[in-house]
């Protein structure tokens, strides 16, 4: 066990990215669902807003845990490499399998948003936070799909990871902070003492407790709290 929850591994997190404190044009995008409660002890620890990208596993039919690749809410397709060379799947088959992602993308957006749309990450740092990755699929996903967005700086946050993965994190971002990588790796909750599920109602929390936070911090600094587009984006 390297981490007490998810809560605590934020803030663990949050002191080796103390640099970022309070910065502008900084934001923390978390993958729910867990990513959420750890990227919520950023926004607190560091004053930095909060939002979520949404991206979805795309697994095999017969074998879900498997990852094949992801879909992200912008639209773009990730095909993990290590899977790409044992597809057998057809066409159809690939495309009814992101079509169902996208669905789920689309209800996600709708209730963790509310109708807000997807903020620019453009010219931004954009810290990037899950509660751990295995083989990355979802993450490298992430990534791609925020690089197409022309962002200033993409810093990865994880809090655990298997050496091998983390090698091709940090070759894909300009800044990484993988906390712990053990070996032999089995599965991310198993580093945790309390790795319980996350539903949406605690993502919809904590992204209110976040914008909350940071809007009152801002107010008493004398700051002006970014104003939030209310028009949804579609993917």
């Amino acid at each position: 066990m390297l981490f007490i929850d998810r809560q605590h591994a934020g803030i663990l997190l949050a002191r080796a990215l103390e640099s970022y404190r309070g910065r502008a044009d900084t934001l923390v995008l978390a993958l729910p669902r867990g990513g959420v409660v750890v990227g919520l002890e950023l926004s607190l620890e560091l004053h930095l807003p909060l939002d979520v990208f949404i991206t979805r596993k795309i697994g095999l039919p017969e074998q879900p845990e498997y990852a094949i690749g992801a879909v992200a809410e912008t639209g773009s397709l990730y095909v993990n490499p290590d899977a790409a060379d044992h597809l057998t799947l057809s066409r159809d088959d690939m495309d009814g399998l992101v079509a169902a992602q996208r669905h789920e993308i689309t209800r996600r957006q709708d209730l963790y948003r509310q109708r807000r749309s997807f903020p620019s990450v453009h010219n931004k740092t954009v810290i990037v936070v899950d509660d751990g990755i295995a083989t990355g699929s979802t993450f490298f996903a992430t990534i791609q799909a925020l690089a197409a967005q022309s962002p200033r700086q993409l810093v990865a946050a994880i809090p655990v990871s298997p050496v091998s993965t983390a090698a091709k994190v940090r070759a894909v971002v300009d800044h990484c902070v993988i906390l712990e990588t053990p070996e032999p790796f089995s599965a991310v909750g198993a580093f945790y003492a309390d790795f319980q599920q996350i539903d949406d109602e605690e993502v919809v929390r904590c992204l209110a407790q976040a914008d909350q936070v940071y809007r009152e911090r801002s107010t008493l600094r004398g700051g002006r709290a970014p104003v939030r587009s209310h028009h949804h984006q579609e993917t």
